[in-house]
């Protein structure tokens, strides 16, 4: 699960993010929306320890990210919305790679590497050097290497950048399977059609503050004549009509 506290990030004046109280449930699957600049992304570094807050606290699976940030990013797999990668590797050597880092036992990771490769479409280029990879083939491989190690919360940025329909179902279908077998689910998406369908619940964050929480059907009462409208009308109606 998630526990943010009181968390906050500044860059000199700028409010990046101010006092996010949040807590996600064990396989729980949470979207989380706003407009560009809103702090999305912010949150993310913050929740996988890529920055340090300007004060507050998070929490992976009871693991402070800034006190215990080894047992807490064991426990992440985090895919960007670019990933990068060691571009002389292979996707084979590179899976072997991540496999080492989280340190998956080799008859594990010798079983799950194969059935990620395929079920991301990974095996026909597999021996090729990622620097030849496409961007759609360099985010599939994103998502197979950070399910390796079985994670227990998934932190997924912008999804669905880079991939075809196909392999967008692929990856839709997988993170919801994941959160119903009890893994915790963090997506920060634009695509509102995909945050319906799939999330639990929505947090929607503006300007650095989070405005609204809970299902759609819970936004839609907090939203005065919110009744029957198309979570794109709510989000619109809370943000001030700020693009995603």
């Amino acid at each position: 699960m998630i526990e943010i506290s009181n968390l906050s990030m500044r860059y000199g004046e700028l409010i990046a993010l101010e006092s996010l109280d949040l807590t996600i449930e064990r396989g729980e699957f949470f979207a989380f929306l706003g407009p560009n600049a809103a702090g999305k992304t912010t949150t993310i570094k913050l929740l996988t320890g890529l920055i340090e807050p300007t004060s507050g606290t998070a929490r992976i699976c009871g693991y402070d990210i800034r006190k215990d940030p080894l047992e807490a990013k064991r426990r992440i797999g985090y895919i960007p919305d670019v990933a990068e990668f060691y571009g002389k590797l292979t996707p084979i050597e590179f899976m072997a790679f991540i496999a080492e880092l989280f340190q998956v036992e080799r008859a594990i990771a010798k079983k799950r590497t194969p059935e990620l490769m395929e079920q991301f479409s990974l095996l026909p280029c597999g021996r090729q050097r990622i620097e030849n990879l496409s961007h759609g083939t360099r985010q599939r491989l994103a998502f197979a290497s950070a399910l390796l190690h079985e994670p227990e919360v998934i932190i997924v940025d912008e999804p669905m950048v880079g991939l075809d329909p196909k392999n967008a179902r692929v990856v839709k279908e997988e993170l919801k399977a994941r959160s119903k077998a009890g893994v915790t689910v963090f997506l920060s998406t634009h695509l509102l059609n995909v945050a319906h369908e799939l999330a639990d619940r929505v947090g929607i964050i503006n300007r650095g503050k989070l405005c609204a929480l809970g299902t759609v059907e819970e936004i839609r009462c907090g939203v005065a004549g919110g009744s029957g409208q198309s979570l794109e009308a709510l989000f619109l109606e809370i943000t001030g009509g700020e693009e995603g």
